[in-house]
């Protein structure tokens, strides 16, 4: 891994590159969705200041978790520019996290749970599958597709109804 003196503030995208491990064309589309941010060189090259390392392991590490981008970007938008994130920054940020993940959590371990009930029955009816049609209130009353389609009402807000069945879905 190349090392920059620490005299040098700015790094180029091949630098950052090759010292966070990301692709040159995931830089760029870190930038484009606002995650980190270069200047331009006269000559139109990116320069990138020293603190776009540890906003892109922090982008990467949060990626890794499975946190959206756009969190993520909200995440760094209360961090000060051209400030490297501490890890007190981290672990505020990463608290607010915590109760999504753990519902991830639950719900894979549902998916999972149900997974071997699926593949024994291997019916993937509509009707009765708990991958097809999760926790379906619905189809306590009728069978069918779990898509369910806004309609307006006449007298009031919109309410859901059932899209049409074919026969070969019970």
């Amino acid at each position: 891994m190349p090392q920059i003196p620490e005299k040098i503030h700015e790094l180029t995208v091949g630098q950052l590159s090759a010292r966070s491990g990301a692709a040159v064309s995931a830089l760029h589309f870190y930038e484009s969705k606002g995650l980190i941010s270069s200047r331009r060189t006269p000559g139109n090259q990116r320069r990138y200041h020293r603190d776009a390392l540890r906003r892109v392991a922090f982008v990467r590490a949060a990626q890794r978790v499975g946190i959206p981008l756009a969190t993520i970007r909200e995440a760094l938008a209360e961090l000060p520019e051209e400030r490297t994130p501490t890890r007190e920054d981290w672990a505020r940020l990463s608290e607010a996290w915590r109760s999504e993940l753990d519902d991830r959590i639950m719900q894979l371990s549902r998916l999972r749970d149900h997974l071997t009930d699926c593949i024994g029955c291997g019916c993937l009816s509509l009707r009765n599958c708990v991958l097809s049609n999760p926790d379906d209130v619905f189809g306590e009353r009728r069978a069918g597709s779990r898509l369910m389609v806004e309609q307006p009402g006449a007298d009031g807000p919109a309410h859901r109804t059932r899209r049409p069945e074919s026969e070969d879905c019970r």
